[in-house]
């Protein structure tokens, strides 16, 4: 979601990501045009008519998972912010049995959050291919 219109997102979509992201973008890209959820999320320059670049995911219930705000000159991920969706997609999945560590892959062993993993996680990140 921008203060772009959805026809600039469209163009950006065909022109540019489709070329990073085989297929593009799979989801929606909204406009937020006049800034009023890029206010409500703090992001948004009301003097220049810009929002910051945020990332904000979303569970289904509504509940903010994570974020991440960058200045303009410094260009957003999209291949980490898939992962992360994956990640919380997975946690949410296990009803939070498990966790999944820095760097994690779907596919990628994940933790076992609990009394046993206090202290050793760096144990399992060592012998573990999860983080590559």
């Amino acid at each position: 979601m921008s203060v772009d219109s959805v026809f600039v997102h469209k163009m950006w979509d065909d022109h540019e990501l489709s070329k990073m992201v085989e297929g593009g973008v799979p989801f929606p890209m909204l406009s937020d045009a006049g800034g009023k959820v890029g206010t409500m999320y703090g992001i948004y320059d009301e003097d220049g008519g810009v929002e910051t670049r945020g990332r904000f995911i979303i569970d289904p219930d509504g509940v903010v998972q994570g974020y991440e705000v960058l200045t303009p000159p410094v260009g957003r991920n999209v291949s980490e912010s898939f992962r992360q969706v994956q990640a919380f997609q997975t946690v949410r999945q296990s009803k939070g049995t498990e966790a999944t560590p820095s760097g994690w892959k779907p596919g990628k062993q994940t933790l076992k959050p609990g009394p046993d993993l206090v202290g050793k996680v760096w144990e399992v990140w060592k012998t573990s291919e999860a983080f590559d």
